[in-house]
């Protein structure tokens, strides 16, 4: 019986440092794996920001004025003013048709304000 347990000891021994073997090495793959993610979104930042620089370079008032002023010919852009701009104020909402209360609910205050007051 107790070779049996050594036996089984050594066999459960064995077991868990085959799987503490695999474990370490799927940890390790993960690692890099997750080290791979981090540098191409190390990269992808840097590539947004390059784009965010040109963006801002291609977009300078100046130049969009030079080539406004280069294509009025066949474009017809004029600058903007402040005249061209209406007022909040003059902006007409439609009327809001609500449809009619048909079926009321009688609430506990409604009832003691029909009574003559609230208490």
């Amino acid at each position: 019986m107790r070779n049996l347990m050594l036996f089984l000891s050594a066999v459960a021994v064995m077991g868990l440092a085959f799987w503490a073997y695999r474990e370490n090495y799927r940890t390790q793959a993960e690692i890099s794996q997750v080290k791979a993610l981090q540098a191409e979104i190390r990269q992808l930042k840097e590539s947004l920001s390059m784009l965010n620089a040109e963006w801002a370079y291609l977009n300078r008032p100046d130049r969009l004025r030079e080539l406004a002023d280069l294509n009025f010919p066949r474009l017809g852009l004029l600058p903007l003013n402040p005249e061209q701009f209406g007022d909040v104020a003059a902006i007409t909402y439609p009327d809001i048709v609500l449809p009619p209360i048909t079926n009321p609910i009688e609430t506990a205050a409604a009832a003691a304000l029909a009574e003559g007051g609230v208490q």
